[in-house]
């Protein structure tokens, strides 16, 4: 029986494994995509009853909406699938700007529907913040379409707990997306609390940090992609993580699981972390991803990372 969480206040449940997307048709995220391997990423997925799909407007962009839109109509049971898509980014000439108006969501939504080719959106995001628009009336909008029958549930992505309690105001917000892992654990001082006292779900993003807490690498893998700046690979400070990752690696040893399981099982144990979407290029990823419910940790071991990563 494959595990179900529920997201935030809805109805909505998910496995609490789901699969993030922007390697599929992500062409503006990652040079020399395959598009024929995304599809059969989603298709994978969907056929393993990992039925949580996470998308969104900028992957591609509108391309990552389209070929899980396609994916989605071949396998048929719509019903048996949530998807959640992203909207806030608009183009201005060569400009991207952020956009929260009700009128700029509302098309948004509108558009997703037209390029996923579903009638319905389970948890539309707002993916950003802009700063003009108060969050309750960017939610307010939202919670329109919801009674529109349009999407099923309201989420936002990348939002401070101050715009988080400012679109929260009416308490029509179930989940929140924003980046959240071992080496970056800011959430818990105020967000994890916040989202646990007031039911909503949190979904981490970046929750392997680029591969990073999956056990991949070693002190001579070198980097000249979007890693190469990132503060954690910086020489020492990426020895030290590789070395904390090591102590991970014994307890996923004595599991016969890998180290990312391990990772991934531990989120799951935070308040309020419902589901994680860890990405994924090829479709063994996929299946391997869903390993991650065998893992059962003991409170040992939920204490031992927790100081591992303090």
């Amino acid at each position: 029986m494959m595990k179900r969480t529920t997201l935030g206040q809805s109805n909505i449940e998910v496995n609490p494994i789901g699969l993030g997307t922007n390697a599929v048709g992500g062409h503006n995220i990652y040079p020399n995509l395959d598009e024929e391997a995304g599809k059969s990423v989603v298709r994978t997925a969907l056929e393993n009853g990992m039925t949580f799909l996470d998308t969104a407007f900028i992957y591609g962009p509108e391309r990552s909406e389209e070929l899980v839109g396609q994916v989605m109509k071949e396998y048929g049971r719509r019903h048996e699938i949530i998807l959640a898509t992203k909207g806030a980014h608009q183009f201005k000439g060569d400009d991207v700007v952020f956009n929260n108006s009700p009128d700029f969501l509302k098309e948004s939504v509108d558009q997703s529907l037209r390029r996923l080719g579903t009638d319905y959106i389970d948890l539309f995001y707002i993916h950003f913040p802009d700063e003009e628009t108060p969050k309750d009336e960017a939610v307010g909008a939202l919670k329109d379409l919801k009674d529109a029958g349009k999407i099923r549930s309201i989420g936002v992505s990348n939002f401070s707990l101050e715009q988080l309690k400012e679109a929260n105001k009416d308490g029509h917000v179930d989940v929140i997306q924003s980046e959240y892992n071992l080496l970056n654990r800011e959430a818990e001082k105020e967000m994890l609390p916040y989202t646990a006292g007031n039911q909503i779900s949190f979904v981490p993003y970046f929750p392997l940090a680029s591969g990073l807490l999956a056990g991949k690498y070693n002190k001579n893998t070198t980097f000249d992609d979007i890693r190469a700046k990132k503060p954690e690979f910086q020489r020492d400070r990426f020895k030290r993580n590789l070395e904390k990752v090591e102590r991970v690696r014994e307890i996923a040893d004595s599991k016969g699981v890998e180290t990312a399981h391990v990772v991934l099982a531990w989120y799951l144990t935070r308040e309020s972390v419902d589901a994680v979407i860890p990405g994924a290029k090829r479709k063994e990823q996929v299946v391997d991803n869903l390993r991650t419910l065998e893992v059962e940790l003991t409170n040992d071991e939920i204490k031992k990372i927790d100081e591992i990563f303090k």
